[in-house]
């Protein structure tokens, strides 16, 4: 549980790097992190592109780690984003989402496969400016 502690805090540092590459180290060469059940970023460049539209569309980007939790052959990491819209074509607002990744390992000990998730109607309601329900 240490290990994958210490991995997680890796990850979230990565997060808040503003290097979306960094973020992308953290994956399998193959490995896949899917958003809220979108469309798989599969392989490091596509990861690093997710990862690099988060950094983009906020320049102040903070992620938190809330908690990881082991779930059998899976770890769930619990985390809190913190930015300010201020991207391109950004609306200026402040957005406090939470959500999880559930994640599955490859041999390699790297991520082999990230489903993420978090509401993402609190998300829209935020950068248009509403008020969140939670």
């Amino acid at each position: 549980m240490q290990d994958l502690h210490n991995f997680a805090t890796r990850y979230t540092a990565a997060w808040c790097s503003q290097n979306a590459a960094s973020v992308a180290a953290f994956f399998s060469p193959t490995g896949s992190l899917t958003i809220n059940n979108g469309a798989p970023s599969i392989g490091r460049a596509a990861i690093t592109e997710t990862a690099k539209s988060f950094m983009t569309t906020f320049p102040d980007l903070r992620i938190i780690m809330e908690r990881i939790i082991e779930r059998g052959d899976l770890a769930e990491y619990h985390w809190t984003l913190i930015g300010t819209n201020a991207g391109p074509r950004g609306t200026g607002n402040r957005v406090r989402i939470s959500g999880f990744e559930s994640w599955r390992f490859g041999p390699d000990g790297l991520i082999a496969e990230s489903q993420g998730h978090f509401d993402n109607a609190d998300y829209m309601r935020q950068l248009a400016g509403e008020s969140s329900s939670t």
